[in-house]
C-alpha cells in the first residue's frame, strides 16, 4: 500500500525545515501551537487554521527570498536576530505578528544590492 502524498502544508513545513534551518518547535512557537499539532500538519490528519496558513505561507516565501543569499544556517540566524532596519524588531516575530510585509521591505532592499 502507498503513503498517501504528502499534502501543500506538510510541503511547506519540509521547505521551511530544509531551507530555513527552523526546526518543529520553531514553526509551533510561531503559529501559537503545539509540537504535536506541527506533527498532524505534517502528516496530513489535522490541517492549520487560515491564520496559521498565512503564517506558514509567509514564512515559506520569506525562506525562498533569503535562499538567494544565505545557508540553511544563516537563514535560521537572520530570522532570528534583531535587525536594525525592522527598529531592532526579529523578522520570526514580525512574521508571527502578521507585519510581514516589513520583513519583505527589507528583503528588497537587499535585492537593491542595499546591505543586511
Amino acid at each position: 500500500m502507498n503513503a498517501p502524498a504528502p499534502t501543500s502544508i506538510a510541503r511547506n513545513l519540509e521547505e521551511i525545515e530544509t531551507l530555513g534551518g527552523l526546526r518543529g518547535t520553531d514553526i509551533a512557537n510561531l503559529t501559537s501551537v503545539s509540537k504535536a499539532t506541527v506533527s498532524r500538519w505534517r502528516s496530513g490528519t489535522a490541517k492549520p487554521q487560515p491564520r496559521n496558513e498565512m503564517v506558514l505561507a509567509d514564512l515559506v516565501y520569506v525562506v525562498r527570498r533569503l535562499q538567494d543569499y544565505y545557508t540553511e544556517e544563516e537563514i535560521r540566524t537572520w530570522l532570528y536576530s534583531r535587525h536594525p532596519q525592522l527598529g531592532g524588531e526579529r523578522a520570526v516575530d514580525l512574521i508571527h505578528q502578521k507585519r510581514t510585509i516589513e520583513v519583505l521591505d527589507v528583503l528588497n532592499r537587499l535585492d537593491s544590492d542595499g546591505y543586511l
